[in-house]
């Protein structure tokens, strides 16, 4: 049979990232086209921190996350050791994690595979006179949009076709392709009709503080500073449910003021920019094979969406997995061609 024909939909950081691994775990022996109505600068995960530290999905094993997670992070500390670290903008950054309640302060799941992780110091935490326990680590983090273009640029190394492209319905593909893996995170609610997909939003700021060199988030992760190559991101907000793109002022000065009471300093920042974006949210990440047919014919689906506010920390582990996924539907392909041919 010829080469199968692979589209990816979706162009933020999981389409991206999911397109290279399937290029990289399948080459030459299929063509892969990536489709997207937005790129960087204007896709959900050009508003993230990018920040290397798990969410935890409720509906996905720990040690599934552990193991998504420990792989991006390995995948990211080589190219942070590398000549490609400028340009893909990845880099190590250490700070704290602090917390109020010390039942808040349990050892993280993850807490082996970032460096350096370990209970803060009493000298430490006198920098954090409302907050009785830390941890302190060191952990990456991928600035974007940077990191987008870089893995685009990989992806045309790779021989991957990229088009811009609007897909309403995964059927339209069918003609095209012979699978389709589904990236098009919150989009997917109405492409597939993913009902236990939901945004939260988040809202950030972007600001120039070049004198601020360690990450500090709060216990429960609403309010963080994440110091980046060009600008610290400022947050947050988590409102569920909310699709609301236009950034509220109120918003902004509540963050800006819970920012500079963990890091005073922040008050002489310069150039403040605000970024709002949706974050895919559901129990888990949806990660799964489906057949769709219609009159006799079939299409083969992948989905690969649902991070939420955990992309950055796991997306290369779910796009190895998205990979091995398409991997199977290509033998499924080939091995209903043989058959045919009998």
């Amino acid at each position: 049979m010829a080469a199968p024909r692979v589209a990816v939909v979706g162009a933020g950081l999981i389409g991206l990232s999911t397109a290279l691994r399937i290029a990289e775990v399948n080459p030459n022996c299929c063509s892969i086209t990536l489709l997207s109505e937005q790129f960087s600068p204007n896709t959900t995960s050009d508003v993230a921190a990018g920040m290397l530290i798990p969410h935890t999905y409720p509906g996905t094993p720990i040690h599934v996350q552990k193991q998504w997670f420990k792989e991006t992070f390995t995948y990211l500390f080589a190219i942070s050791n590398s000549a490609e670290a400028s340009e893909a903008g990845i880099h190590l950054v250490s700070g704290w994690q602090i917390f109020k309640n010390p039942s808040e302060a349990e050892v993280p799941f993850w807490s082996d595979i970032v460096l350096g992780f370990r209970p803060m110091s009493a000298a430490e935490l006198q920098k954090f006179p409302q907050h009785s326990h830390g941890q302190a680590f060191t952990t990456l983090k991928c600035d974007c949009p940077p990191y987008l273009l870089w893995l685009e640029k990989r992806l045309k190394a790779n021989g991957v076709q990229i088009h811009t492209r609007k897909v309403a319905d995964l059927w339209e593909l069918h003609s095209e392709y012979d699978i389709v893996v589904n990236c098009t995170g919150i989009g997917a609610r109405q492409l597939v009709g993913d009902q236990q997909l939901f945004p939260i939003r988040g809202q950030v700021l972007k600001v120039h503080a070049p004198w601020v060199k360690n990450f500090i988030r709060d216990g429960d992760g609403l309010t963080y500073i994440y110091p980046g190559i060009d600008s610290v991101t400022l947050g947050g907000t988590r409102e569920k449910e909310s699709w609301r793109l236009s950034p509220d002022p109120g918003t902004t000065k509540d963050i800006f003021d819970r920012c500079c009471s963990l890091e005073p300093s922040l008050q002489r920042a310069q150039d403040i920019r605000v970024k709002v974006g949706l974050r895919p949210s559901r129990s888990c990440v949806r990660l799964q094979r489906e057949v769709l047919s219609q009159g006799g014919a079939k299409l083969l689906v992948v989905h690969n969406y649902g991070h939420g506010a955990g992309g950055f920390s796991v997306h290369r582990g779910t796009a190895e997995e998205a990979a091995h996924l398409v991997q199977e539907c290509i033998a499924a392909l080939q091995g209903s061609s043989s058959r045919a041919k009998l």
